[in-house]
């Protein structure tokens, strides 16, 4: 038996665009679009070449069994396309698909359901496509019903269904008949907490007993929680594949402006809330001149000066450089407060000097925000002179020579401010 439950080489799906249905021609016209288009062939062929639009293009990549992949990716990236290839909606233009097992998919709510038959009947339907006996989907039915919480509704049809009880019968019909490999699209972000919660525990049991999961989300916490590893499509092609945090990673750092160390960044444009009263104009950043390219590392160093405008002289008790991870959470965060600092501003321009200690990170991406207030508006974004939640993106690399990890918590740091002049 085959280790992979999925292995694609080569697959690419091709739509045209830009075409319409014409009505039907006489024999004549026929004949006459032929005779002309011996002497245009090229133009013609160059021309339908053209309106090829690939939705996938040379996607190749082997899914053990037992498995649970995420699959992730911008609009637009193919996913979904990939996903109706393996369910056996749509063939591929190019390559070869080799799937182990029986596939059952969830790709909208309510796929494969007939609205004019009631919930009991569509899940005997939906098993007996799946290629399940009767006997079988039979000794499953209870516990569908159960998980769908629909047992008041199972023999009514399902037009009458709302979407979250289409949603909750679909998934359960799914995850239950027991298929080899299941194909889970964006579909949960329909249903509300307590049901995404079953659902990803549902998707744990099936990995844990042996079958695959296929998941798509743009939940990228879902995704980290349920999957092992993880592909990452873009324009139609595969990007990365691997560990989950590594691809969740590239993911969310695509859109981000990484700078080098020692460079100036210009933060005057970058998205903001505050009076405006003060704001941060730019920022630079490194850790020391004997790492490489004074790219800061774990447990190591890292200086962060940044230049403020004021439009008169001020005294400022709130003044912070925080770090945040690829989830939102926040890492760092080296606050004037925090060392009963008070920050003097002049009129015009002001240039200060955080040296972070330590920072003690895992090695990864990490986004740098910067902060200015009074101390009464500590909490409050909109009063505060300047908030700016990314202003732009580093990274923390592995110094091999040092001891010391770092850890992914907020923890106290050690810093100091100064004044540049």
């Amino acid at each position: 038996m085959s280790t992979h439950a999925i292995r694609l080489i080569g697959v690419g799906k091709s739509y045209r665009r830009g075409t319409r249905r014409q009505g039907y021609e006489t024999l004549r016209e026929a004949v006459t679009d032929w005779m002309r288009g011996l002497t245009a062939r090229s133009d013609r062929l160059r021309e339908q070449s053209d309106g090829l639009f690939w939705a996938l293009q040379d996607v190749s990549m082997d899914v053990p069994c037992g498995s649970a992949l995420g699959m992730i990716g911008a609009n637009g990236a193919g996913k979904s396309t990939l996903l109706k290839i393996l369910s056996r909606v749509t063939e591929p233009t190019t390559g070869e698909v080799h799937l182990n097992g029986r596939v059952g998919s969830l790709l909208e709510v309510g796929t494969g359901f007939h609205p004019e038959l009631t919930g009991r009947e569509n899940v005997m339907l939906n098993g007996a496509i799946l290629g399940m006996k009767r006997a079988e989907v039979l000794s499953k039915f209870d516990a569908i019903v159960d998980f769908a919480e629909t047992a008041a509704f199972i023999d009514t049809p399902v037009k009458h269904y709302s979407s979250g009880m289409y949603l909750r019968l679909a998934f359960a019909v799914a995850a239950h008949l027991e298929p080899e490999i299941l194909l889970v699209d964006e579909v949960l972000a329909v249903g509300d907490a307590a049901f995404q919660k079953r659902c990803l525990g549902r998707m744990n049991d099936v990995a844990r007993e042996g079958r695959t999961v296929i998941f798509v989300s743009h939940n990228l916490d879902a995704i980290r929680r349920l999957c092992s590893h993880a592909v990452m499509l873009e324009r139609g092609h595969v990007v990365t594949f691997g560990a989950t945090a590594d691809v969740i990673a590239r993911y969310l750092s695509t859109d981000y402006q990484r700078p080098a160390p020692a460079t100036r960044i210009d933060v005057s444009t970058q998205p903001r809330i505050g009076t405006g009263a003060a704001r941060f104009v730019s920022v630079c950043y490194c850790a020391t001149a004997s790492s490489a390219g004074g790219q800061p590392y774990s447990s190591g160093p890292l200086t962060i000066v940044v230049e403020i405008e004021s439009d008169r002289a001020r005294e400022v008790r709130s003044m912070a450089v925080f770090l945040t991870d690829q989830f939102g959470t926040k890492v760092i965060n080296a606050d004037t407060v925090h060392i009963n600092q008070t920050v003097s501003l002049d009129a015009g321009r002001n240039v200060f000097r955080f040296a972070i200690h330590a920072i003690h990170l895992m090695p990864g991406f990490y986004r740098v925000g910067l902060w200015l207030a009074d101390p009464v508006h500590t909490h409050s974004p909109s009063a505060a002179y300047d908030f700016v939640e990314s202003a732009f993106e580093l990274e923390v690399t592995r110094d091999e020579s040092r001891s010391g990890a770092g850890t992914g918590a907020l923890v106290p740091c050690d810093f100091d401010v100064e004044a540049l002049k």
